[in-house]
């Protein structure tokens, strides 16, 4: 079974996802895992985003497509699911 680790933000709207997107990308952009904590609604968000390690299936199709299928290292984003927004960064994956 394919397995992957991942860091994410979750915030309510798709205008506060670009914008935190938009500070990551900046050349001194901002600390991912900082935003994480101040920003995101997940109660991941304390631990700078961190999902740790989960299956394929665990999550949300929308949240598994990308973890599973984009490029690993790269933030993606927002992505809607039925939570809100999220930036997504797969740290690794396996399978």
């Amino acid at each position: 079974m394919a397995t992957a680790a991942a860091v994410h933000i979750l915030v309510k709207t798709e205008r506060e996802a670009n914008e935190l997107l938009r500070q990551l990308k900046l050349k001194n952009g901002k600390n991912f895992a900082e935003l994480a904590k101040k920003h995101s609604i997940c109660p991941s968000g304390k631990r700078g985003g961190d999902l740790g390690e989960f299956r394929r299936g665990q999550m949300v199709k929308q949240f598994d497509d990308v973890v599973f299928k984009k490029e690993v290292l790269t933030i993606h984003g927002p992505i809607k699911t039925k939570f809100g927004y999220h930036l997504i960064k797969t740290l690794y994956r396996n399978g």
